[in-house]
């Protein structure tokens, strides 16, 4: 590590030790870092709610966040870059992008701020950053990261509500390092608070620690939102 604090650090404080030094190295992807984190690997599941879920899941393709389809041994790739953007702010790139079948890639798009207002992680999802997330983080017993979504606000121009969580869903991720089979581990559920279960994936990556203090333009996003 480099000693300079990027946004997961700042967001963990000093429990950021705890985590697995691989995790540390995964998570420590910052601009001062001066590396980025390039994950390829295979979902051993991606599973969705049941069939009324389809809809829901289908309006998300539009903007890159959730999509409807089902599979097993789906190739992926996790590009996590730093970049300081249009406002000035850190910012982590989080692009999904899964191989459903030949010829049908789907991609989930999250840039990651550290909000010293709210004193936590806000994720903006989708290619436009109509969604910001606020995520809680925890470092589990075995030195691996719990991720849960909160409250979450949507903008568009004058437009700006907090969205309501019966109409969205709650994220819940682990992801941690493991030793024996020496890659990083995922497991992802998104549920709605009354419809229950609407998506999610498990599966298990390796990583390749690219230099540059830059993230591509392919996984920046296309508008972004200086409210969080």
């Amino acid at each position: 590590m480099t000693g300079v604090q990027g946004v997961f650090e700042r967001a963990l404080g000093a429990d950021f030790a705890r985590l697995h030094p691989q995790m540390q190295r995964r998570f420590g992807v910052g601009v001062e870092a001066g590396y980025g984190c390039v994950g390829r690997g295979v979902m051993s599941e991606v599973r969705r709610g049941p069939w009324w879920t389809r809809p829901f899941l289908a309006i998300g393709t539009m903007r890159n966040i959730m999509f409807p389809e089902r599979g097993r041994d789906v190739p992926f790739q996790i590009d996590n870059h730093a970049y300081i953007d249009s406002l000035g702010r850190e910012t982590v790139t989080f692009v999904r992008t899964m191989t459903m079948r030949p010829g049908r890639r789907r991609r989930f798009d999250a840039t990651m701020i550290y909000s010293a207002r709210r004193q936590r992680v806000v994720d903006y999802l989708g290619t436009h950053q109509h969604l910001a997330v606020d995520l809680d983080l925890a470092v589990t017993e075995d030195g691996g990261l719990r991720l849960t979504s909160g409250a979450q606000r949507f903008y568009e121009g004058p437009i700006a509500f907090r969205f309501p969580m019966f109409l969205s869903g709650r994220a819940h991720l682990i992801e941690r390092f493991d030793d024996e089979n020496d890659c990083f581990v995922i497991d992802l559920e998104v549920r709605n608070d009354i419809l229950g279960f609407l998506f999610g994936y498990r599966g298990s990556f390796v990583c390749d620690f690219p230099e540059g203090v830059d993230a591509p333009e392919t996984v920046k996003p296309t508008r972004e939102e200086a409210r969080e």
